[in-house]
């Protein structure tokens, strides 16, 4: 099954997101606990988009979720037409260090990639392409 949404880079769009990505996690039997963690992923990319992205304009993300039976979980690609930016290039936040010790910026990725089972970057066509998927 794949579904998309093209819709603006907004924070108060992120619910509508957040249902489609929920819902088809859902209908694979994903776990309770796993779709709360994926929903702080997907919250978290999507968010990054609508505050960075297209600096003070607003733009559109593309979502599509879609379902795998091989290797069996979900993939969900995130596309924008916003600056270049490859989120993955961000070295990981020290956490060994305190939160006045450490810079700001990176926990959000870094969470990212603790919860997915695999992330992948590419810049195309004038489009940041950000894909991650989560085995069920």
């Amino acid at each position: 099954m794949l579904q998309e949404l093209e819709i603006e880079a907004k924070d108060e769009n992120l619910d509508t997101v957040l249902d489609m990505v929920n819902g088809q996690m859902e209908e694979m039997g994903f776990l309770p606990k796993t779709m709360i963690r994926m929903a702080v992923a997907v919250e978290e990319i999507f968010v990054n988009i609508s505050h960075y992205a297209y600096g003070d304009k607003t733009g559109s993300a593309k979502i599509i979720v879609e379902s795998s039976e091989e290797p069996k979980g979900v993939f969900i690609t995130f596309i924008d037409s916003g600056i270049p930016y490859d989120p993955l290039e961000k070295e990981d936040p020290d956490i060994t260090l305190s939160a006045e010790e450490r810079q700001i910026g990176g926990l959000g990725i870094y969470m990212v990639k603790q919860t997915v089972d695999d992330i992948v970057y590419r810049y195309e066509d004038g489009k940041n392409i950000l894909r991650i998927f989560k085995g069920v």
